[in-house]
């Protein structure tokens, strides 16, 4: 069984992230929804939205703060991007 993993992370516009899995697939995740409760706020602030970065011991996306997400649920609720090769 594969641990699903974030690879690597690029902001789009406003809210929305492709994010590329360690299964290979790349989806675009529009966070835009689920910014709710107190360690989502700063993010709301587009500046420090596009702080995001990968921490690798987690595997998934980080902001400075400590705000992050699961990697299943960035997957679930991502629009696979068809790259062509």
């Amino acid at each position: 069984m594969l641990f699903l993993h974030v690879d690597q992370v690029h902001a789009l516009e406003g809210y929305t992230l492709r994010l590329e899995f360690n299964d290979g697939a790349t989806r675009d995740v529009d966070l835009s929804d689920q910014l709710h409760g107190v360690v989502f706020e700063p993010l709301k602030d587009m500046a420090f939205f596009r702080r995001v970065a990968i921490n690798f011991e987690t595997g998934t996306i980080e902001w400075p703060n400590g705000a992050d997400f699961a990697p299943e649920f960035l997957y679930e609720i991502g629009r696979a991007v068809h790259q062509v090769a």
